[in-house]
């Protein structure tokens, strides 16, 4: 893989999350208070959305890798196969612009069921 690939790996997957999934946002939202395991945050999505989003453990730990590429998480212990993460601070941006875009997209909605 020559270093321009490289360079278009890198952000063809920024890219891919500039916009969350409703899954994404969930996990981010999971770990604004405190480290989770990924059977925390699949439960913990389960109940937030009282069971209208569940998270395969598929799905989820290709969350989480791609969240630990782009530095939105860290892995901050191993214990066996029980792996915790973390949110980073670029995490944390991450989940407040997607807020003020889902907002945005609800105000907008509003303003043309007004009109």
């Amino acid at each position: 893989m020559s270093i321009l690939d490289e360079e278009r790996s890198d952000s063809m997957a920024k890219e891919t999350l500039e916009i969350l999934t409703e899954s994404m946002f969930y996990v981010l939202m999971a770990l604004l208070k405190q480290p989770k395991c990924g059977t925390e945050l699949a439960q913990f999505v389960l109940e937030k959305t009282k069971k209208r989003v569940e998270i395969g453990p598929g799905t989820l730990y290709t969350i989480l890798s791609k969240f630990e590429q782009s530095e939105y998480i860290e892995e901050i212990a191993v214990e066996g196969r029980k792996r915790t993460y973390q949110i980073m601070d670029i995490g944390k941006k991450a989940y407040v612009k997607e807020k003020s875009r889902l907002y945005q997209m609800l105000d907008d909605a509003a303003a043309e069921e007004m009109s």
